[in-house]
């Protein structure tokens, strides 16, 4: 093979989409029977490595997000919701509107009792901001 042949090759490769990304894409949040209806508990789920773009600046906006929540008929599915998440990676979006938008999308999804989701931003130019949305049944 040449080398323009093995240039193509690689380049053509990097253009594709690849599995992770695929499944970041298609990604939508997975709920399954909640296993003891009628016993109130509490999950709490830390997703550590959430990213978005500023609407504005286009910079890159990194933060916790927390999502603790009293399940009701349908628990969502841990592997979907990190895959939710990483979607937003390339998404301009600010962070009240993340954090309201995570809290509307698992709320449709599961329907829990009670939900709050708190969106720990890392400090951009000296400025530290958390979001907390909550519903409640």
């Amino acid at each position: 093979m040449t080398t323009d042949k093995l240039s193509e090759s690689a380049s053509q490769a990097s253009q594709e989409m690849k599995y992770g990304e695929r499944d970041i894409a298609e990604g939508k949040l997975i709920t399954f029977p909640n296993p003891r209806v009628g016993r109130r508990y509490d999950i709490n789920i830390t997703l550590p490595e959430f990213t978005c773009k500023c609407p504005f600046s286009g910079y890159p906006d990194f933060a916790t997000i927390y999502v603790s929540y009293v399940p009701d008929e349908r628990v969502v599915e841990l592997k979907a919701l990190k895959l939710y998440i990483n979607s937003y990676r390339d998404r301009y979006i600010s962070h009240e509107e993340s954090a309201n938008q995570i809290l509307d999308d698992f709320v449709a999804a599961c329907d829990p009792l009670e939900v709050t989701v708190k969106a720990d931003f890392t400090p951009r130019g000296n400025v530290h901001t958390v979001v907390e949305v909550r519903h409640q049944k």
